[in-house]
């Protein structure tokens, strides 16, 4: 869960091509449109549960449980428990806190791609063969990296102002606020209190984690595939077609601090409880957040949702 969450929207794609494919450039554009705003929609409930947990929200008490080796350890609620209570305390729809803007940013970031995919088009793009030499095939990775690491960037620019709103609108069930209650409403309050500049906070982590993200898992799928499987092998083309997917799997894993602190970012000292103490101290720059956390050991807090074992300080806490 933690690992399809924290990717970038864009650089991986399945092996293989499909119904885009076939279609012209505008229908498959459209139909990239609708399947980006369909799975920022079906996974919304993830996300909601995971942004709440990234900026410490828990409700329930820890539950006993036993670990691989039997030992009694503390869990935290995963997030099937954490679901429940927020249908409980808000009704099925308040699984769906912040939809709105999200999909909105979603829209923004796949149009915002096709767009500067047109206009910067990669000339005389070749994808890497075995037949390249190590210098040609490596020069062929740098280029198609650079490309989509342009498209990514400029993409999240565009998008960012969208993900904010969407950010306060979810953490609001922390404090019971409404201060953000819709996308125009959000834009004037946001613009009024803390100026243009207060529609991109967190973006610099966002962009430095998409980056990190894009270099490490086309380098080193490229590695692999150059180097670790043999052309010899009967299914080395299909290993090669999932090892860029799999590779961003775990880079994704690698790079999740960088959207933890743009999240927390994106939320903190905005006049919500969720980003004010005890939640977290009022940060005067990503880097703050990123140490902060680092200190605390919650670097990676919210990148698991199932199986959640409750930090040491959590052994004090009443158990039922």
């Amino acid at each position: 869960m933690a690992a399809m969450a924290a990717l970038p929207p864009g650089p991986l794609s399945p092996p293989g091509g499909g119904a885009a494919d076939a279609a012209g450039p505008e229908g498959a554009e459209g139909l990239f449109v609708l399947l980006g705003a369909g799975l920022a929609a079906a996974s919304h409930p993830l996300l909601y549960v995971k942004l709440l947990v990234q900026v410490g929200h828990e409700p329930l008490p820890p539950t006993i449980g036993r670990n691989v080796l039997g030992r009694k350890v503390l869990y935290l609620p995963g997030f099937f428990t954490y679901a429940r209570h927020i249908v409980e305390v808000d009704g099925k729809r308040g699984l769906f806190r912040g939809l709105a803007p999200r999909l909105i940013s979603s829209t923004l970031s796949t149009i915002t791609r096709g767009s500067v995919k047109k206009a910067f088009p990669l000339e005389d793009m070749e994808h890497v063969s075995n037949r390249d030499d190590v210098k040609t095939s490596l020069r062929k990775v740098v280029r198609e990296t650079s490309h989509e690491m342009m498209m990514q960037c400029v993409s999240r620019v565009v998008s960012h102002p969208l993900h904010v709103i969407s950010m306060r609108c979810m953490v609001q069930f922390v404090g019971r606020e409404v201060k953000y209650s819709g996308v125009f409403s959000a834009i004037g309050r946001i613009f009024k209190e803390e100026g243009i500049l207060g529609f991109f906070v967190g973006l610099v982590p966002h962009i430095l984690g998409d980056v990190i993200f894009l270099w490490c898992c086309n380098l080193l799928a490229h590695f692999i595939n150059t180097y670790a499987v043999d052309d010899n092998f009967s299914q080395a083309s299909v290993i090669r077609s999932y090892t860029k997917f799999v590779m961003g799997i775990a880079v994704s894993m690698l790079t999740y601090p960088f959207l933890l602190v743009g999240d927390l970012m994106a939320v903190n000292n905005c006049g919500l409880r969720a980003g004010l103490p005890p939640y977290a101290p009022a940060f005067a720059s990503w880097i703050h957040c990123w140490r902060y956390l680092s200190a605390q050991g919650q670097l990676f807090r919210g990148s698991s949702l199932l199986f959640r074992r409750a930090p040491i300080p959590a052994a004090s806490f009443p158990v039922d």
